[in-house]
């Protein structure tokens, strides 16, 4: 089930046919209260969220899902306003899975959403990892705990799978595209963007430990330490 909330309508009939003419089940909303009560009745798998909406606005939404046990491993694509960063960093840094910039091609929207149920069909535990260090970072894959330094930190799934990613290959070159595959499950012309914005935010959160990642131009990214 794909629960979509939108506050305009044309917006929303529009991807609600998209979804249906693919086969997918989907429902819309035009309030927050309207799909608060539906998820009482029924959790979905993915939520397409709009960020500017009444009553109450998508980011507070997608926090409380994140905050509540039986909606923290739903997938939660945000709808953000075209070249709002900020947007896209505040959106990331509460926990959605995925973004998408208004306007947007319903194929692009359809491949988020196709990519974001497989992710959410995919109940194959992970592999057992050590822990992983490099410089002042800690990383424990089985425990989700991150330190740099003497700090702990916090960080979005997406951000974590990155930087567990480039520990277990260091030096080891990723392109855009690559981590797109690796981490989101697709590979989408112009989607690249969503791996630039995660990488800014992750070197931010851990401090000086971020400089450990690197950016290879014209290629991608790498995390080492520098002599």
């Amino acid at each position: 089930m794909i629960y979509f909330v939108e506050d305009d309508n044309s917006i929303r009939k529009l991807v609600l046919y998209s979804l249906t003419s693919a086969g997918l089940e989907a429902e819309g909303f035009a309030r927050p209260s309207a799909f608060w009560a539906a998820l009482d009745r029924r959790g979905p798998e993915v939520v397409l969220l709009d960020i500017m909406l009444p009553e109450e606005d998508g980011i507070s939404i997608l926090k409380k899902l994140r905050e509540d046990r039986r909606t923290r491993s739903v997938q939660v694509i945000l709808l953000t306003a075209k070249g709002s960063e900020y947007d896209k960093v505040v959106g990331l840094d509460a926990g959605a899975d995925d973004y998408v910039s208004k306007p947007f091609g319903m194929m692009e929207l359809m491949a988020r959403v196709r990519s974001a149920l497989r992710r959410a069909g995919d109940r194959t535990p992970a592999p057992s990892r050590g822990v992983l260090t490099m410089g002042p970072l800690t990383v424990d894959p089985a425990r989700h705990v991150v330190q740099a330094g003497a700090c702990g930190v916090t960080l979005t799934l997406k951000e974590f799978q990155l930087l567990v990613l480039l520990l277990e290959h260091p030096g080891a070159v990723f392109t855009r595209d690559q981590l797109l595959s690796t981490i989101w499950g697709y590979d989408f012309d112009g989607a690249s963007r969503t791996v630039d914005v995660h990488i800014r935010t992750l070197r931010q959160k851990l401090g000086e430990a971020g400089n450990l990642i690197q950016t290879v131009r014209g290629m991608g990214y790498k995390i080492e330490e520098t002599p």
